[in-house]
C-alpha cells in the first residue's frame, strides 16, 4: 500500500544550498531530516565508484583550472550523445582527490556557488559511511537511494558496474537489508544484474519523459521500446516481478498542456500502484526556471515560483517519494 506521506529524498543531499554530490551537502541533507539520500555513481579509471551527476566533471569541479590535466579533455558519444570535456574513467581516484567541486547551476544558485573550491569529491564508500553515522547519531533509519549511470557506456570500457557495486556495498555493510537500499537506474539491465548478485533492496526503474532507455537501444535499435511505452498499463504489466517499482520525471505525473498548465495527476501513479509498483518522481524544486510556466512568479528564473501549487498535484497523485533539491522546503510540504 502507498504511504500516508511520501520518503523526502535529498537528491544528491541538499543541493540547493550546497555543491551537489559534497560532504557539506548531505550533511545538511541529514541534518535537515531527509528519509534518504541521493548518491549518482560512475567509475574511475582505476575502477573507484565516484559520487558524480554524471561522468562528465567539468561542470562539477575545478578540473579546467589544472593544467596538469589540460590534456585529458576530449569528446565523446555518451548514451548517444556528443559530449565534449574531462570524463571520470581518464583519472584515478587519487587524481580526483586533488580536484575541488563547484556549484553546477551558479547562475541560478549563488549562494551555493559560495562554497565552491572547498571540497573535494566523494566516493560511493564516503556516502554510505555517511549516511550510516547519521542513522546512528540519530537513531532513526535513514537510508540511501544509489542511482547507477551510465552502465551501458561503461560496459562498452570493459567496466561491470553491476560487481563493483555489489562489491562495494557488501564490504561497507549494505548488502543485506540492514539498512534502507534503493537501487535505480535509466537502464533495467544493471538492475537485474544487481539482483543477481543477491543485493537486498528495492529496485526502481528510472523513466525519462521522452526518448528510449539506452541498454534497449544498444540491444534492439529503433526496436527498443520509448519510455513512454513502457509508462502505459501493457507496459508496465511487462515490468512486474522484475522491478518494485518506477520514479517518474514529474513532467507525467503533472500532464502539462501546451501553455504549461498542469492537467494531471495523471493516471500512471494509480496504474503502477495497482500493480503492487511504488511511484517515485524527480525533481521537486521550487525556482521559477525548474516549474511549469503556470506556477512562475515573474521573470527571475532563480525566484521561488508557485512550487506549493505544483507540489500539491504530485502529492494528490499519491506517489510513494519524492527527490527534492532544498530538503526543508520538501520536508514542510510533503509532512
Amino acid at each position: 500500500m502507498p504511504r500516508r506521506r511520501p520518503l523526502v529524498i535529498g537528491h544528491r543531499g541538499a543541493p540547493g544550498y550546497r555543491p551537489e554530490h559534497t560532504r557539506s551537502s548531505y550533511d545538511l541533507a541529514l541534518e535537515l531530516g531527509v528519509d534518504a539520500v541521493e548518491p549518482d555513481v560512475v567509475v574511475t579509471k582505476d575502477h573507484v565508484l565516484v559520487v558524480r551527476h554524471e561522468n562528465e566533471i567539468g561542470s562539477t569541479t575545478d578540473v579546467a583550472a589544472h593544467p596538469e590535466f589540460a590534456d585529458r579533455r576530449t569528446t565523446k558519444t555518451i548514451d548517444g550523445a556528443e559530449i565534449t570535456g574531462w570524463f571520470t574513467e581518464d583519472f584515478t581516484w587519487d587524481e580526483l582527490t586533488t580536484l575541488r567541486c563547484r556549484e553546477r547551476l551558479p547562475q541560478l544558485r549563488p549562494a551555493s556557488a559560495s562554497f565552491d573550491g572547498e571540497q573535494p569529491p566523494l566516493r560511493l564508500l564516503d556516502v554510505l559511511d555517511i549516511v550510516r553515522r547519521a542513522s546512528l547519531e540519530q537513531g532513526r533509519e535513514i537510508g540511501v537511494v544509489l542511482e547507477i549511470k551510465h552502465a551501458t557506456y561503461f560496459a562498452g570500457l570493459g567496466v561491470d558496474v553491476a560487481s563493483l557495486v555489489a562489491a562495494e556495498l557488501r564490504a561497507s555493510g549494505w548488502a543485506d537489508g540492514e539498512l534502507p537500499l534503493v537501487l535505480e537506474s535509466f537502464e533495467s539491465t544493471v538492475l537485474t544484474q544487481l539482483r543477481e548478485h543477491g543485493i537486498r533492496g528495492s529496485y526502481i526503474y528510472l523513466f525519462e519523459s521522452a526518448g528510449r532507455p539506452y541498454d534497449l537501444v544498444a540491444a534492439h535499435g529503433r526496436d527498443a521500446p520509448t519510455y513512454k511505452a513502457l509508462a502505459t498499463p501493457a507496459g508496465l504489466d511487462g515490468l512486474v516481478g522484475s522491478i518494485d517499482g518506477i520514479s517518474l520525471d514529474k513532467r507525467m505525473i503533472l500532464a502539462p498542456d501546451r501553455r504549461g498548465r498542469a492537467t494531471g495527476p495523471a493516471p500512471i501513479v494509480a496504474d503502477a500502484h495497482a500493480r503492487g509498483l511504488r511511484v517515485f518522481t524527480w525533481t521537486c524544486r521550487p525556482e521559477n526556471t525548474f516549474l511549469l510556466p503556470s506556477f512562475r512568479h515573474g521573470r527571475d528564473k532563480a525566484a521561488l515560483g508557485d512550487y506549493e501549487a505544483e507540489w500539491q498535484v504530485i502529492a494528490d497523485a499519491g506517489v510513494d517519494g519524492v527527490f527534492v533539491d532544498h530538503p526543508d522546503l520538501g520536508r514542510e510540504f510533503f509532512a
